[in-house]
């Protein structure tokens, strides 16, 4: 039941805090634009969720946190000796470290 109501909690703060990016991005367009630029309009709260859609998609990507730095972890990975994968293997089937293979 604690994992329901953890989902439900979730989904009610990124709700909120989409809804919350969406206004404070509305609200600095429409006071920072119509200033610098004598042809530009105010905009409403849908279209100020379609510039941060946007903005995310050309700036940052819906690969989450991790971005290009997976690929490193990657070539890390291809640098390894067969006697290092397995040692980094067995090390994160016991919960030890990776780095000293306790």
């Amino acid at each position: 039941m604690s994992f329901r109501i953890r989902c439900v909690g979730k989904a009610v703060f990124a709700v909120i805090a989409i809804g919350v990016l969406g206004w404070v991005v509305m609200m600095l367009w429409n006071w920072v634009t119509p200033a610098l630029f004598a042809g530009a309009r105010t905009i409403d709260f849908a279209h100020a969720l379609g510039l941060l859609v946007l903005s995310r998609i050309l700036f940052g990507g819906f690969r989450g946190h991790r971005g290009w730095h997976g690929r490193r972890h990657w070539r890390k990975w291809e640098a390894m000796t067969p006697e290092e994968r397995e040692r980094f293997r067995m090390a994160g089937r016991s919960g030890g470290d990776e780095r000293t293979g306790a």
